[in-house]
């Protein structure tokens, strides 16, 4: 049984909750937990065995925080999420592997791409895939038709794996922190299209990926993992290409794997991840 408690601080809450539970007769197989001093703010995550009447453990347990708390026990231990993609396919085709062997830990319910570029694979993996082609199309006709296939499949997150356009406020807005993108850059540094190209011109050292959830803010919602490797003044703008996907699919991956165990808090536009 998991339990994930976010509220503001006080003295003496570890002791109190961990006092909740043993008067419950459950045992505590983990529990991490974090203080934002600066937000005054306290973040858990409980594993502990599973107990037969959660409503009456989630009420004492609420008995026991500050107002205003937020408490989930036994989050759905699948998650559901659909995948967005345009042309490249590295980031898509790890997610569909680990799909395939069930390491993932969560199940793909379909993909959906602006370009058909990546039918095929999909279909090897006896995927769905829908095209939603955006040409020719305002934003508003293209993210109707959009949810109209989303809305077809239950879905807990949404993960745009090098999905190459921008949603709309009013679309983001229906998903809040459900939107998962892959950036080809270590944020906040050259956020917006061809990061790779305006890394060479900059002549870095360092190049990187980010993952984080989709805002109505570009490229600057709360980060859940970053990853860099190093580069030199030999590497094109091409071979940062190539070194930069690889480095995108294990942030992806790393993330997801983080989010479906129910390891990521979010608080302030930051993220507390108990990995």
């Amino acid at each position: 049984m998991i339990i994930l408690i976010q509220c503001n601080d006080k003295i003496g809450l570890v002791a109190a909750i961990a006092g909740v539970i043993t008067q419950n007769k459950l045992n505590i197989i983990s529990m991490r937990e974090h203080v934002d001093k600066q937000a005054n703010r306290f973040f858990a995550r409980i594993v502990s065995e599973q107990y037969s009447d959660v409503s009456l453990l989630l009420k004492d347990i609420q008995s026991v925080l500050p107002e205003g708390a937020v408490i989930s026990i036994n989050p759905g231990p699948e998650k559901k999420i659909i995948v967005l993609v345009t042309k490249e396919y590295h980031c898509l085709s790890d997610i569909l592997v680990r799909n395939h062997f069930k390491t993932l830990g969560a199940s793909v319910q379909c993909v959906i791409g602006n370009h058909d570029v990546l039918k095929d694979i999909c279909e090897r993996f006896g995927m769905p895939f829908y095209v939603v082609n955006h040409e020719n199309k305002s934003n508003g006709i293209f993210e109707s038709a959009l949810l109209e296939v989303i809305n077809k499949y239950p879905h807990d997150y949404l993960v745009l794996a090098k999905f190459m356009r921008i949603l709309s406020p009013k679309f983001v807005e229906l998903f809040p922190l459900r939107i998962v993108n892959i950036h080809h850059s270590f944020l906040p540094a050259f956020i917006g299209a061809n990061p790779y190209k305006q890394a060479y011109i900059r002549g870095v050292k360092l190049i990187g990926a980010t993952a984080h959830f989709v805002t109505n803010d570009l490229d600057e919602g709360p980060i859940i993992d970053q990853k860099i490797i190093p580069v030199n003044h030999t590497y094109t703008t091409e071979d940062m290409v190539n070194a930069g996907k690889e480095v995108e699919k294990s942030v992806l991956a790393k993330s997801l794997k983080m989010l479906f165990e129910d390891r990521v808090f979010v608080y302030n536009n930051k993220t507390v991840v108990f990995e």
